[in-house]
Formats: structure tokens, C-alpha cells, sequence
């Protein structure tokens, strides 16, 4: 039986990088500026409109993201 480090084993369950959702701001020369809920912004590139939510991972955009309430809550 082998055992292998615990931290190893949970951190290979987590997706490499996050998966965003943000509001299109602006759009030029293919690349998309999103606003992020927190604030900030990321750009990226795919095919979209002005106004649209969209789902961001690694720069690139994933597809159309549902217009829902923003709530943030400190645990």
C-alpha cells in the first residue's frame, strides 16, 4: 500500500486556474475587457458583446455567464 502526502492529493483536486465571471466592459482588437465582481478587471480574448456576463479561465473567454445577483458574504 502506498501512501502519499495528503496536501498532494487535494491540490490535484483543484482546478489549475480559477474560473471568473465578469461583466464585458470594452471591446478592441479581439481582446475583451472584464469587470470583476471585487473590482478589478481582466482582459481576454473570445467572442462576445459589450454588456455581456461572461466566464473567464486563463485569459480566454469560456462562454455566456447568467445574469445573476451579486452577494458576497465573510465567513
Amino acid at each position: 500500500m502506498s501512501l502519499r502526502n495528503p496536501l498532494a492529493q487535494f491540490l490535484a483536486l483543484l482546478p489549475s486556474s480559477p474560473l471568473l465571471v465578469g461583466t464585458v466592459s470594452t471591446i478592441a482588437g479581439g481582446t475583451a475587457t472584464i469587470d470583476l465582481p471585487g473590482g478589478g478587471q481582466v482582459q481576454a480574448r473570445g467572442t462576445t458583446t459589450v454588456g455581456a456576463r461572461v466566464f473567464v479561465r486563463d485569459g480566454a473567454i469560456e462562454g455566456n455567464a447568467p445574469a445573476l445577483l451579486y452577494v458576497e458574504a465573510e465567513v
